[in-house]
Protein backbone atom coordinates (compact mmCIF):
# COMPACT_ATOMS: atom_id res chain seq x y z
CA UNK A 1 0.00 0.00 0.00
CA UNK A 2 3.36 2.63 0.27
CA UNK A 3 3.04 2.88 -3.21
CA UNK A 4 -0.73 4.18 -3.10
CA UNK A 5 -1.69 7.52 -2.40
CA UNK A 6 -3.40 7.16 1.76
CA UNK A 7 -6.67 8.84 2.61
CA UNK A 8 -6.16 12.06 4.57
CA UNK A 9 -5.47 12.17 7.61
CA UNK A 10 -8.79 14.54 7.86
CA UNK A 11 -11.54 13.11 5.79
CA UNK A 12 -14.35 12.06 8.17
CA UNK A 13 -17.23 10.44 5.73
CA UNK A 14 -19.61 11.06 8.89
CA UNK A 15 -19.27 14.86 7.82
CA UNK A 16 -19.81 14.61 4.48
CA UNK A 17 -22.22 17.99 3.42
CA UNK A 18 -23.29 16.54 0.11
CA UNK A 19 -27.08 15.84 -0.71
CA UNK A 20 -26.56 13.86 -3.70
CA UNK A 21 -23.29 11.93 -2.68
CA UNK A 22 -20.77 10.11 -5.45
CA UNK A 23 -21.09 6.65 -3.16
CA UNK A 24 -25.05 7.16 -3.74
CA UNK A 25 -25.97 8.23 -6.84
CA UNK A 26 -23.64 7.74 -10.39
CA UNK A 27 -23.66 11.60 -11.11
CA UNK A 28 -22.97 12.82 -7.13
CA UNK A 29 -20.59 14.93 -5.98
CA UNK A 30 -17.82 14.77 -3.08
CA UNK A 31 -15.96 17.20 -0.70
CA UNK A 32 -12.34 17.89 -1.75
CA UNK A 33 -11.11 14.73 0.45
CA UNK A 34 -14.00 12.38 -0.98
CA UNK A 35 -12.14 8.49 -1.48
CA UNK A 36 -14.68 7.85 -3.32
CA UNK A 37 -12.99 10.60 -6.13
CA UNK A 38 -9.56 10.91 -4.75
CA UNK A 39 -8.54 7.31 -3.48
CA UNK A 40 -9.66 5.03 -6.66
CA UNK A 41 -6.22 3.24 -6.56
CA UNK A 42 -7.26 1.66 -3.13
CA UNK A 43 -10.07 0.97 -4.12
CA UNK A 44 -9.42 -0.92 -7.32
CA UNK A 45 -7.37 -3.12 -4.91
CA UNK A 46 -10.29 -3.18 -2.79
CA UNK A 47 -12.63 -4.81 -5.71
CA UNK A 48 -10.07 -7.17 -6.96
CA UNK A 49 -10.28 -8.52 -3.94
CA UNK A 50 -13.86 -9.99 -3.97
CA UNK A 51 -13.02 -10.54 -8.36
CA UNK A 52 -10.02 -13.07 -7.59
CA UNK A 53 -11.49 -14.91 -4.72
CA UNK A 54 -14.67 -16.98 -5.31
CA UNK A 55 -15.11 -17.65 -1.83
CA UNK A 56 -15.15 -13.82 -0.71
CA UNK A 57 -17.15 -13.11 -4.00
CA UNK A 58 -19.93 -15.11 -2.88
CA UNK A 59 -19.88 -13.83 1.16
CA UNK A 60 -20.05 -10.29 -0.36
CA UNK A 61 -22.93 -11.51 -3.01
CA UNK A 62 -25.23 -13.43 -0.34
CA UNK A 63 -24.59 -10.38 2.45
CA UNK A 64 -26.02 -8.27 -0.64
CA UNK A 65 -28.70 -10.46 -1.10
CA UNK A 66 -29.48 -10.51 2.49
CA UNK A 67 -29.70 -6.74 2.90
CA UNK A 68 -32.43 -6.43 0.49
CA UNK A 69 -34.26 -9.37 1.85
CA UNK A 70 -34.65 -7.58 5.32
CA UNK A 71 -37.53 -5.20 3.61
CA UNK A 72 -40.62 -5.72 2.75
CA UNK A 73 -42.72 -4.75 -0.40
CA UNK A 74 -39.90 -3.87 -2.60
CA UNK A 75 -40.66 -2.31 -5.90
CA UNK A 76 -39.52 0.51 -8.20
CA UNK A 77 -39.57 3.44 -5.88
CA UNK A 78 -41.16 6.18 -4.59
CA UNK A 79 -41.79 3.60 -1.84
CA UNK A 80 -40.81 3.34 2.18
CA UNK A 81 -38.77 1.26 3.29
CA UNK A 82 -40.35 -1.22 5.64
CA UNK A 83 -37.73 -3.80 7.66
CA UNK A 84 -38.93 -7.07 8.54
CA UNK A 85 -36.26 -9.01 10.11
CA UNK A 86 -34.50 -9.72 13.20
CA UNK A 87 -30.68 -10.08 13.41
CA UNK A 88 -30.86 -13.00 14.76
CA UNK A 89 -32.92 -14.03 11.80
CA UNK A 90 -30.51 -12.67 9.78
CA UNK A 91 -27.64 -14.76 10.79
CA UNK A 92 -29.44 -17.68 10.40
CA UNK A 93 -30.66 -16.78 6.81
CA UNK A 94 -27.31 -15.81 6.12
CA UNK A 95 -25.53 -18.93 7.52
CA UNK A 96 -28.10 -20.88 5.48
CA UNK A 97 -27.47 -19.11 1.99
CA UNK A 98 -23.54 -19.77 2.79
CA UNK A 99 -24.48 -23.41 3.58
CA UNK A 100 -22.93 -22.76 6.92
CA UNK A 101 -23.17 -25.36 9.51
CA UNK A 102 -21.10 -24.97 12.30
CA UNK A 103 -21.41 -21.70 14.43
CA UNK A 104 -19.43 -20.36 17.51
CA UNK A 105 -20.31 -17.87 19.72
CA UNK A 106 -18.12 -16.32 21.81
CA UNK A 107 -19.74 -14.65 24.48
CA UNK A 108 -19.26 -12.58 27.79
CA UNK A 109 -20.28 -14.19 30.77
CA UNK A 110 -22.66 -11.52 31.73
CA UNK A 111 -24.79 -12.52 28.88
CA UNK A 112 -24.86 -16.16 29.46
CA UNK A 113 -28.43 -16.41 29.76
CA UNK A 114 -28.75 -14.10 26.40
CA UNK A 115 -26.19 -16.70 24.50
CA UNK A 116 -28.38 -19.92 25.79
CA UNK A 117 -30.89 -18.62 24.48
CA UNK A 118 -28.93 -17.64 20.91
CA UNK A 119 -28.05 -21.39 21.30
CA UNK A 120 -31.33 -22.50 21.39
CA UNK A 121 -32.67 -20.79 18.63
CA UNK A 122 -29.99 -21.45 16.29
CA UNK A 123 -29.72 -25.06 17.23
CA UNK A 124 -33.74 -25.37 16.72
CA UNK A 125 -32.96 -23.90 12.75
CA UNK A 126 -30.54 -26.43 12.34
CA UNK A 127 -26.58 -25.46 13.10
CA UNK A 128 -24.17 -27.04 15.09
CA UNK A 129 -23.48 -24.75 18.04
CA UNK A 130 -19.95 -24.22 20.02
CA UNK A 131 -19.77 -21.49 22.28
CA UNK A 132 -17.28 -20.04 24.88
CA UNK A 133 -16.88 -18.03 27.89
CA UNK A 134 -15.14 -15.03 28.08
CA UNK A 135 -13.87 -16.33 30.89
CA UNK A 136 -12.44 -19.96 29.92
CA UNK A 137 -9.16 -21.03 31.83
CA UNK A 138 -9.69 -19.00 35.06
CA UNK A 139 -7.09 -17.05 34.56
CA UNK A 140 -6.38 -14.62 37.76
CA UNK A 141 -5.96 -10.75 36.75
CA UNK A 142 -3.13 -10.82 38.74
CA UNK A 143 -1.85 -12.37 35.24
CA UNK A 144 -1.73 -9.53 33.97
CA UNK A 145 -0.71 -6.69 36.53
CA UNK A 146 -3.87 -5.82 37.65
CA UNK A 147 -3.69 -4.59 41.06
CA UNK A 148 -6.21 -5.73 43.76
CA UNK A 149 -8.17 -1.97 43.88
CA UNK A 150 -8.24 -2.00 39.96
CA UNK A 151 -11.00 -5.53 40.19
CA UNK A 152 -14.29 -5.03 40.27
CA UNK A 153 -14.98 -7.09 43.15
CA UNK A 154 -11.66 -6.06 45.61
CA UNK A 155 -10.40 -8.63 47.83
CA UNK A 156 -12.17 -11.51 45.92
CA UNK A 157 -10.61 -14.01 43.40
CA UNK A 158 -11.41 -12.47 40.24
CA UNK A 159 -10.49 -14.33 36.74
CA UNK A 160 -9.75 -12.41 33.62
CA UNK A 161 -11.52 -11.54 30.58
CA UNK A 162 -9.83 -13.96 28.16
CA UNK A 163 -10.43 -12.96 24.23
CA UNK A 164 -7.11 -14.69 23.09
CA UNK A 165 -8.08 -17.79 24.50
CA UNK A 166 -12.28 -17.85 23.38
CA UNK A 167 -10.49 -17.44 19.61
CA UNK A 168 -8.36 -19.94 19.94
CA UNK A 169 -10.29 -22.34 21.36
CA UNK A 170 -13.12 -21.77 18.88
CA UNK A 171 -10.28 -21.60 16.36
CA UNK A 172 -9.85 -25.40 16.72
CA UNK A 173 -13.52 -25.98 16.74
CA UNK A 174 -13.46 -26.25 12.45
CA UNK A 175 -15.99 -22.99 12.34
CA UNK A 176 -18.19 -21.99 9.55
CA UNK A 177 -18.81 -18.63 10.71
CA UNK A 178 -18.46 -17.05 14.44
CA UNK A 179 -21.14 -14.62 16.36
CA UNK A 180 -19.71 -12.29 19.15
CA UNK A 181 -22.00 -11.66 22.08
CA UNK A 182 -21.73 -8.96 24.54
CA UNK A 183 -17.62 -8.76 24.58
CA UNK A 184 -15.91 -5.87 26.58
CA UNK A 185 -14.45 -2.71 24.61
CA UNK A 186 -10.68 -3.65 23.98
CA UNK A 187 -11.40 -7.29 24.86
CA UNK A 188 -13.45 -8.01 21.59
CA UNK A 189 -10.59 -5.86 19.64
CA UNK A 190 -8.36 -8.81 21.07
CA UNK A 191 -10.87 -11.06 19.65
CA UNK A 192 -11.20 -10.27 16.52
CA UNK A 193 -7.31 -10.03 15.94
CA UNK A 194 -6.90 -13.11 17.12
CA UNK A 195 -10.09 -15.23 15.47
CA UNK A 196 -9.78 -16.80 11.60
CA UNK A 197 -12.32 -17.17 9.61
CA UNK A 198 -15.60 -15.05 9.43
CA UNK A 199 -17.53 -12.98 12.39
CA UNK A 200 -20.26 -11.34 12.71
CA UNK A 201 -21.54 -9.46 15.90
CA UNK A 202 -25.25 -10.19 17.51
CA UNK A 203 -24.31 -7.55 20.43
CA UNK A 204 -21.95 -5.72 22.17
CA UNK A 205 -21.11 -4.81 25.78
CA UNK A 206 -22.67 -1.86 26.94
CA UNK A 207 -23.75 -1.98 30.96
CA UNK A 208 -25.73 0.98 31.13
CA UNK A 209 -28.08 0.87 28.21
CA UNK A 210 -28.76 -2.70 28.05
CA UNK A 211 -26.31 -3.35 25.42
CA UNK A 212 -27.73 -0.89 23.31
CA UNK A 213 -24.93 1.44 22.69
CA UNK A 214 -26.90 3.06 20.02
CA UNK A 215 -28.87 4.71 22.48
CA UNK A 216 -26.52 7.02 23.73
CA UNK A 217 -25.99 8.47 20.64
CA UNK A 218 -29.21 8.97 20.13
CA UNK A 219 -29.95 11.04 23.10
CA UNK A 220 -26.49 12.74 23.18
CA UNK A 221 -28.30 16.03 22.61
CA UNK A 222 -31.15 15.19 25.55
CA UNK A 223 -30.40 12.76 28.66
CA UNK A 224 -26.55 11.89 27.29
CA UNK A 225 -24.76 15.50 26.78
CA UNK A 226 -21.95 14.89 29.15
CA UNK A 227 -20.69 12.81 26.20
CA UNK A 228 -19.67 15.81 24.46
CA UNK A 229 -18.37 17.40 27.58
CA UNK A 230 -14.48 17.04 28.88
CA UNK A 231 -15.15 15.51 32.20
CA UNK A 232 -15.95 12.70 30.48
CA UNK A 233 -13.41 10.26 31.71
CA UNK A 234 -11.95 7.28 34.38
CA UNK A 235 -12.09 8.04 38.04
CA UNK A 236 -8.63 8.52 37.73
CA UNK A 237 -8.46 10.37 34.87
CA UNK A 238 -11.20 13.17 36.90
CA UNK A 239 -9.01 13.02 39.59
CA UNK A 240 -6.15 14.19 38.07
CA UNK A 241 -8.15 16.62 35.61
CA UNK A 242 -9.17 18.36 39.39
CA UNK A 243 -5.75 18.05 40.67
CA UNK A 244 -4.38 20.41 37.92
CA UNK A 245 -7.18 22.77 37.91
CA UNK A 246 -6.51 23.17 42.07
CA UNK A 247 -2.79 24.00 41.27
Amino acid sequence: MSDLKPLSEKHNCAYCPIIRKICRVPDGKGPSTCPTIKQKEILKRAIEHYENDEEIMEFARQASVQEGECYADRKPGPYTMRPQKTRVEEIIEFANKMKYRRIGIAFCGGVTYEASILSEILEKHGLDVVAVSCKVGSVPKEKIGILEDQKIRIGEYEPMCNPIGQAELLNSANLDLTVMLGLCVGHDSLFLKYIKGFTTVMAVKDRVTGHNPMAALYTAHSYYQRLKKLEMGSDAEMKSRMVSRNK
